[in-house]
């Protein structure tokens, strides 16, 4: 019995104990929130309702007691006041944060709590400042990355300029480096739309940590039309070599951008050498000079300075290398004076309906007399794009000699430009047609002499074959001919076929030149057997044979012609000599061939 006693007794004093420390948590809690609440009484909006711990909220209390740092407890009892007034709420935020300043999931749903608080009341900025500014207060103490980004969102839906740009500030300088780039993605976002200083500053700053990121910066000096900073801007960025656009462009597109902005602003820029800028990028993008010039030129006109525009447009005309370009330059050209043009009429139609002083029509006349010789000028100019392009090309220089048509100083002057222009080693086309052809002008023109003068030029060229010279002898023979010079056509001839003193020539070794191996040229000697046999005497005629012969270049057709010579002029023995002679000289078929003629005359005659 005693001992059952003591037991009893124990239970009762614990039960008392229980009790007790229900109570005392009961009313630390209720003096921690009402405490909480007079601290924080200035930062809730809404505290009209008293704050009371009920019986169901001591075991959470006692927890509490128990963990304070334990962010289950508290999310715990934060679920349990989900139906709680909202200053009841803020309170157990308020005591929560406090106990755990580093829980980011505390601060999120406290801060969100708040927001969504605000706007469901529906109170703009306006009317409830104290309000705004006591979540202002609430994001200031939670110092953290991500909720520095929902703070910043929140003020930038309000109209405080200052105060956003101050909390961007404290922002950058609260959190470390590896985190400025989430809040100047913000901050850029929030300058454009804000404009003026604010957004310039603010970008300068920008570019001290991110230089490569200047293209953005121009793009919103254009939208605020500050057109003479942009180019300015746009200009350093072309000439940093080692600069590498964060949008993927190239350097001429950023080139492109520029001409751009000086081409449709240009009284706006002041800071700027436009003129040398242009055309160190023609010089820079020699695939796009075409645009470049017209960029140039366009530029004048905006300026309406249309002489010095005219001058660009001729200049380049004649200094551009492609067509594609000169096509470009040309119709730019031609409609900037059909503008003029059309302008200046319109102008005298409403000076002579007003009854006003006329316009004057001689300078109407001059400028349509400018167009129609632009016109007249294209294939010539044309032509000379070709032969900046490829001055080797005799084609080119050919059709450029037709477009002068009965211009005879000009023809002279062309020829006389292509040949000393054209390199013989590297002509595309036929050299040799050129020169006959500027001799044949001076033939067609009774000028022999000069026409002479020209044939012995042409025989002193190197050119790419023993061929080519070869055809300028036989024409200047021909020239001979034509004009019944019959001793002075074989005396051409007769030099052509000089051997070289040189020995041990051959024919095709390409280092010598032509004039040195020209007497070996087979197509020079039918030429001049053929000439001998037509208004020579027999025996020059068996002499040129002979040499071909000796020179061992003879082709069977020549054995074949030889004997046939021989045979119609009665030396029928030499004749068959001339086969034995070809028989010796070639081989197994052509030997065969020859064979089988030279019997057939042979047992025809016998």
């Amino acid at each position: 019995m005693p001992a059952e006693k003591k037991k009893n007794t124990a239970k009762r004093n614990k039960s008392v104990v229980v009790v007790a420390d229900a109570d005392t948590a009961a009313a630390a809690a209720a003096a921690a929130a009402t405490a909480t609440a007079t601290a924080t009484s200035e930062r809730i909006d809404v505290l009209d309702e008293s704050i009371n711990i009920s019986d169901k909220d001591v075991p959470f209390e006692e927890d509490l007691l128990r963990n304070p740092y334990s962010l289950r407890h508290w999310l715990r009892y934060l679920d349990h006041h989900a139906s709680s007034s909202i200053a009841q709420q803020f309170v157990v935020y308020e005591r929560a944060v406090k106990e755990l300043p580093g829980s980011y999931k505390l601060w999120k749903a406290y801060l969100d709590q708040r927001r969504q608080h605000l706007a469901k009341r529906l109170l703009p900025y306006v009317e409830a400042q104290e309000d705004w500014e006591s979540l202002d207060d609430c994001y200031e103490r939670a110092l953290m990355p991500r909720i520095w980004i929902d703070y910043l969102e929140h003020l930038m839906a309000t109209p405080r300029i200052t105060k956003t740009r101050r909390s961007f500030d404290k922002a950058l300088r609260a959190l470390p480096i590896t985190q400025h780039i989430r809040i100047w993605g913000l901050y850029l976002d929030w300058a454009k739309k804000t404009g003026g200083e604010t957004a310039l500053k603010v970008y300068k700053r920008y570019l001290k940590l991110e230089p490569n990121h200047g293209e953005d910066y121009v793009d919103l000096l254009i939208t605020m039309e500050r057109y003479d900073e942009a180019a300015t801007r746009l200009c350093k960025i072309i000439n940093n070599e080692s600069f590498q656009s964060m949008h993927g462009k190239s350097h001429y597109q950023l080139w492109r951008q520029l001409c751009d902005i000086i081409c449709s602003h240009p009284k706006d820029i002041k800071s700027l050498a436009i003129e040398n800028i242009l055309r160190s990028g023609i010089k820079r993008f020699t695939d796009q000079t075409g645009r470049l010039w017209n960029d140039l030129a366009k530029y004048w006109i905006l300026l309406n300075h249309f002489e010095k525009a005219r001058d660009v447009y001729e200049e380049a005309i004649t200094s551009v290398m492609t067509v594609r370009d000169f096509t470009q330059v040309f119709d730019a050209y031609a409609e900037f004076e059909e503008s003029v043009i059309s302008a200046k009429m319109e102008a005298a139609e409403i000076a002579e309906a007003e009854g006003e002083e006329e316009v004057d029509q001689l300078e109407l006349d001059m400028r349509l007399m400018r167009l129609e010789r632009l016109m007249e000028r294209r294939p010539l100019l044309v032509n000379e794009v070709l032969l900046r392009q490829n001055p080797n090309s005799v084609p080119e220089w050919q059709k450029r000699v037709e477009l002068w048509g009965e211009n005879a100083q000009k023809v002279v002057e062309t020829y006389t430009k292509a040949v000393t222009t054209i390199h013989p080693k590297k002509s595309d086309g036929k050299l040799t047609s050129l020169w006959v052809n500027f001799a044949k002008f001076y033939e067609n023109g009774n000028d022999l002499a000069s026409a002479r003068t020209i044939f012995e030029k042409a025989t002193k060229v190197n050119y790419k074959t023993v061929n080519d010279l070869a055809d300028v002898w036989c024409e200047y023979a021909e020239m001979e001919l034509r004009r019944e010079n019959y001793d002075a056509a074989l005396r051409v001839m007769g030099r052509a076929t000089i051997a070289s003193k040189q020995k041990n020539i051959i024919y095709h070794d390409e280092s010598l030149p032509v004039q040195i191996r020209v007497y070996k040229s087979l197509r020079l000697w039918s030429f001049y057997v053929d000439m001998e046999e037509s208004i020579g005497t027999v025996e020059s005629t068996k002499a040129v044979y002979d040499r071909i012969l000796e020179l061992k270049i003879a082709n069977p057709q020549i054995i074949v012609n030889y004997a046939n010579f021989l045979e119609e002029n009665k030396f029928f023995e030499e004749s068959y000599k001339v086969y034995e002679r070809g028989i010796d000289l070639f081989g197994y078929p052509i030997a065969f061939e020859l064979w089988n003629t030279y019997l057939l005359k042979f047992i025809k005659r016998h």
